[in-house]
C-alpha cells in the first residue's frame, strides 16, 4: 500500500482578508451532519470521543470554524472533498480557525474529524463561516444507510499509529483514529461510524479506574451520570475488540487496579469467560438485531499459545447466537502498537470477514 503523507498544517486562527460574502452557520443548524457521540449544548457541540466528526456541504471558496479546546492535546483532520488536507490543533482560546481557502468555484464538502480520544479533553464547536462570492450552505450530508460501531481500546483508537520513532508515543500528535482499522473499515463500507473506545481499557480491569462495561453507555466518558441515548444510533454491525489490557493486567498483582478489581487472586478462566460473555449479552440486549463481531488482536493477546482467543470463543459459544461471530487478528509480532500498515492489514481482514459473513 502506498504510504499516505498527511500534511502537518497547524492553523492558529490568523486573520485573513475578507471575502465578498460570509455566511455563518451555528452548531445547532440542521444542515450540519454530526457523527459519533456528541453532546449538543445551547451554543456548541461538544466533541470528545475518537472519530467524532462534523460535516457540511457548501458552495464557496473558504471555510472557518469557531472552536475552543479544553486543553492543548486534541488534533483534528480537516477533510475537504474527501481528502485530508490539514491537521488542526485547537487551543484553549475560543477563536476562528481557517480550514480551507482558495477553493475552486462549485460544490464542496468539509469535515472535521477528531483524531484523538477523550482523555485528551473536549473540544467545543460553535459553528462555521462559509466564505466566497457565491457562499451558500447546502443540505446536510445524507446519513449513510449502513451503520457500524466499535467498542475498543488503544488499537481501535489509533494510539501511536503515526509515531515513526519507535517510541510508541500515544500523545495527541501521534494518535490518528482516521487511519485505525475501525475508521478504514467504516469508510470502505460507506457506513456511519461510532467509536466507543479508550486506550488502556479492559473488560475486567484497566490501567485506570474504569472498565468497558462501565464506559460503554456514557455520553461524557468522564461523568458516570452522563448517559448515551441509544435510540439515537442503531448500528447494523458492532465490533468488540477488548481484552488486550486484561491480558497484561491479570499478571500484575501489585498494580492498584488489579487489587481494586480482584483483590489478591487473579481471575480464573471461568471468571474471564463469564465477564466477556456478560458484556456481549449487554450489547445484544442493547442492539437486538445487530451483527456482533467479537474480535481480538493484533497485539500479543493473539500470539500463538495465548489463552485469550479461547476465552472469547467459549463466551460466544455459550451465548449461542447465529449473529454473533469471532474474529482473531493475527499477532503482528512487532513492538508497540500497530502502525499504519498494520492497521490497514487489520482493516483488510475485517472487511473480508464482513463481506463473507454479513449481508447489510
Amino acid at each position: 500500500m502506498k504510504k499516505v503523507i498527511y500534511p502537518l498544517l497547524l492553523i492558529i486562527g490568523t486573520q485573513v482578508s475578507s471575502w465578498a460574502q460570509s455566511i455563518q452557520i451555528k452548531s445547532n443548524d440542521s444542515r450540519i451532519h454530526y457523527m459519533g457521540r456528541i453532546a449538543m449544548q445551547d451554543s456548541a457541540a461538544q466533541l470528545s470521543w475518537p472519530g467524532t466528526s462534523v460535516k457540511i456541504n457548501f458552495t464557496g471558496t473558504g471555510v472557518k470554524a469557531l472552536l475552543k479546546d479544553e486543553g492543548d492535546q486534541n488534533f483534528y483532520n480537516v477533510i475537504v472533498d474527501g481528502k485530508v488536507t490539514a491537521k488542526l490543533h485547537p487551543t484553549l482560546q475560543k477563536q476562528q480557525y481557517t480550514l480551507a481557502t482558495d477553493l475552486p468555484a462549485g460544490k464542496h464538502t468539509l469535515e472535521l474529524f477528531k483524531r484523538t480520544e477523550w482523555d485528551k479533553g473536549k473540544t467545543w464547536f460553535y459553528g462555521f463561516n462559509i466564505e466566497g462570492k457565491k457562499a451558500a450552505v447546502l443540505k446536510a450530508p445524507v446519513t449513510k444507510k449502513r451503520k457500524i460501531e466499535f467498542f475498543g481500546n488503544s488499537i481501535t483508537c489509533g494510539y501511536a499509529v503515526e509515531d515513526s520513532s519507535g517510541k510508541d508515543r500515544g500523545s495527541g500528535p501521534y494518535e490518528n483514529n482516521y487511519i485505525s482499522y475501525a475508521a478504514i473499515t467504516a469508510r470502505h463500507f460507506d457506513a456511519e461510524y461510532y467509536c466507543t473506545a479508550k486506550s488502556g481499557i479492559g473488560m475486567m480491569v484497566s490501567w485506570f479506574p474504569l472498565i468497558m462495561p462501565e464506559m460503554y453507555n456514557r455520553l461524557d466518558a468522564t461523568d458516570a451520570r452522563s448517559k448515551w441515548d441509544f435510540s439515537k444510533y442503531t448500528p447494523d454491525v458492532v465490533v468488540i475488540n477488548v481484552f488486550q489490557n486484561d491480558s497484561w493486567l491479570v499478571k500484575q498483582p501489585n498494580h492498584e487496579q488489579f487489587k481494586a478489581r480482584f483483590g489478591t487472586t487473579a481471575p480464573d478462566s471461568a471468571y474471564i469467560v463469564k465477564a466477556y460473555q456478560r458484556f456481549v449479552q449487554i450489547i445484544r440486549k442493547t442492539y437486538p438485531k445487530a451483527h456482533i463481531i467479537c474480535a481480538l488482536g493484533n497485539m500479543d493477546a493473539t500470539r500463538e499459545g495465548a489463552p485469550w482467543p479461547g476465552y472469547v470463543s467459549q463466551a460466544v459459544k455459550n451465548i449461542n447466537d447465529a449473529k454473533i461471530y469471532t474474529l482473531f487478528f493475527p499477532y503482528k509480532n512487532t513492538g508497540g502498537h500497530p502502525n499504519a500498515k498494520e492497521q490497514q492489514a487489520m482493516a483488510n481482514d475485517l472487511i473480508a470477514f464482513i463481506d463473507k459473513k454479513i449481508k447489510w
